[in-house]
């Protein structure tokens, strides 16, 4: 068996009390000694730091390298502008989703951000599918993520120009004397940023956060529960190869320059399938959200069912959340079934749970627009 990595903070987390898990190849802190909820619930109400580490980081240089990257994602890289971050998505030749990924505008260069369990897949795609002189450079960095809404008062204490900074803002500055690169998103629902650290000063800098009694450790239950919370997609679950942004209810993931009609039309991997889909709105199935009017909670793989017993899919993300006290997933289903307001059944344990249709993100989101 292949010997799982571990990040810059696992001493950290050890000496934190972390109960590990296995995940994307790395052994990761699932949760602490308060426990998933109150993990949960203290991100929502104050702030938690977050190790994702296991994330990839790759740097793209050139003077072409946005154009380049066009080639492989539908999202509008030519006209991002300096300091800023954008959402985006690898597509496949026949219209699904590779990867999703962040891209921001360093200046000199791109930072990327991907999935830990497609960072491979991702690099071998960007050697292969990027033209031009454009050079990768994959990093060994840690990435922590300070989430909730006091995040920004802790980190105004290390630099006040965190409280200049928007939703989708990046920026490289300091924190004291430590270099970082600084993106104000996450994927929590909540304000709060993501900071990108030289491996050997992690430690230090988790620390120094961690002293501050609005922030606690969170691990990956927590940070599962809040994304599913905020409606955000998780790789090789509610986004994969066999589904299409359309269908993911991600439109606004395709920039407006590459649409039908835009200055960039096209020129991504199944633009076709997928330009066809926004325009003529011909798909069959779309992600959508549902709340259980039981308790039980209703897992990833729990199918789904009408009430005249048609088979309609199966949910891709699901549990309890902790913030509407009520179990949420998210499924694909035939678009005649996603009019919010519709009920469909849930079989767990041999029993029907019946589930009513809901638009998301679950929860009103926090971000500083």
């Amino acid at each position: 068996m292949t010997t799982p990595h571990r990040t810059p903070l696992y001493p950290l987390h050890e000496a934190l009390g972390a109960r590990f898990v296995p995940f994307a190849g790395y052994d990761m802190p699932v949760h602490y000694p308060a426990g998933v909820k109150q993990e949960h619930e203290h991100t929502r109400r104050a702030c938690s730091l977050f190790d994702v580490s296991h994330m990839g980081q790759i740097l793209l240089y050139g003077d072409e390298a946005a154009q380049a990257l066009e080639t492989l994602v539908c999202a509008d890289l030519v006209d991002l502008a300096q300091g800023r971050q954008r959402y985006a998505l690898f597509t496949t030749s026949t219209g699904g989703v590779y990867d999703d990924l962040m891209v921001a505008n360093q200046g000199d260069c791109l930072y990327l951000v991907v999935n830990a369990s497609r960072k491979d897949n991702d690099m071998a795609l960007l050697r292969t599918g990027l033209s031009g002189d454009v050079r990768i450079d994959m990093q060994e960095r840690a990435l922590l993520a300070l989430q909730g809404p006091q995040a920004v008062d802790v980190l105004a204490d290390f630099n006040p120009a965190v409280r200049d900074m928007t939703f989708m803002d990046h920026q490289r500055m300091t924190f004291s004397d430590i270099p970082v690169w600084v993106s104000r998103a996450g994927y929590t629902g909540e304000d709060g940023f993501e900071i990108s650290v030289s491996s050997e000063q992690a430690v230090e800098l988790a620390q120094r956060l961690l002293a501050y009694e609005q922030v606690a450790p969170a691990g990956l239950g927590a940070r599962d529960s809040l994304r599913l919370e905020a409606g955000l997609c998780l790789y090789g679950h509610d986004l994969t190869e066999h589904t299409t942004p359309i269908e993911a209810a991600l439109p606004w993931a395709i920039g407006k320059a590459r649409r039908q009609g835009g200055a960039r039309e096209g020129g991504f991997p199944g633009g076709d399938v997928i330009l066809t889909q926004l325009a003529n709105r011909d798909h069959l199935q779309q992600r959508v959200g549902l709340i259980a009017e039981g308790r039980a909670p209703v897992r990833e793989g729990a199918e789904l069912y009408s009430e005249q017993d048609s088979r309609l899919g199966e949910v891709c993300s699901g549990g309890f959340g902790p913030t509407i006290g009520k179990p949420i997933a998210m499924a694909y289903l035939p678009v005649d079934f996603c009019q919010p307001g519709t009920r469909v059944w849930a079989e767990v344990r041999g029993k029907r749970h019946a589930m009513t249709v809901t638009t998301t993100p679950f929860v009103t989101p926090g971000y500083a627009r």
